[in-house]
């Protein structure tokens, strides 16, 4: 008896864990989180990469991005801020906006609250060391946002933010029409758009084709009479 006890004790922590990473989903996100979805002003859409920063795809798309006169929020992880802060700093010097996306790129299925906390306070420690400014925003990898994260961010001091729409980009030998059709498909004003500048670990190719979609893109959402930008000009 005792034991079943335990074991049901047990199960409802890791649910009460687990259970908020239920925000991913689109539905649960977009109808009932608008905040977390990052949702902003109807005539705005922002524009957002993940998993960087990298020596060689992050300063494609700083030119890119200067090319087409516009903006964007960078999630970085602190391990990779670490070896590349230059790119980092290159960053925010054209005039971008860093945030967090944890140390590591490792979803925190098991509790570790003082794991979760130190990591964070790291990552936005580094950002501002480098940056020479306080990073405002969290997104946790894959989107997974467990209670522990949620506590985390909060004594990090940082927002949690998801997306609206994402090209599924992180996908090899996904064409731009591909990346462009499924973003823009889900992209209304006010929308968060996520894309990557490179891969976790800096390796493959797909965000090449990235960077050809994300012209076509811009294009669009301007053409729809919606400005495009980082997350601080969002709300």
């Amino acid at each position: 008896m005792r034991s079943g006890t335990v074991l049901a004790g047990a199960a409802a922590l890791g649910l009460a864990h687990i259970g908020p990473a239920a925000s991913w989903l689109p539905p649960v996100r977009d109808r009932l989180l608008p905040g977390l979805a990052a949702r902003g002003r109807p005539d705005h859409v922002a524009l957002t990469f993940d998993d960087g920063p990298d020596p060689v795809s992050t300063p494609l798309f700083l030119d890119l991005l200067d090319e087409l006169g516009v903006r964007a929020t960078f999630f970085v992880l602190g391990c990779r801020v670490a070896r590349h802060p230059e790119v980092v700093a290159e960053t925010v010097a054209r005039g971008h906006e860093v945030a967090v996306h944890g140390w590591e790129h490792r979803t925190q299925w098991l509790p570790g609250p003082e794991r979760d906390v130190r990591d964070l306070r790291r990552a936005r420690d580094l950002i501002e060391q480098v940056c020479g400014q306080r990073p405002r925003w969290f997104r946790p990898p894959f989107g997974i946002l467990t209670s522990g994260l949620w506590r985390a961010a909060r004594r990090a001091e940082l927002r949690p933010v998801l997306w609206g729409a994402w090209g599924k980009d992180w996908i090899e030998d996904r064409s731009p029409a591909e990346i462009e059709h499924t973003v823009l498909s889900d992209t209304r004003g006010g929308t968060t758009i996520l894309l990557h500048d490179t891969a976790p670990d800096g390796g493959g190719t797909a965000w090449r084709g990235t960077l050809v979609s994300v012209p076509r893109i811009v294009e669009h959402c301007q053409d729809a009479g919606w400005s495009v930008g980082p997350l601080a000009e969002h709300f």
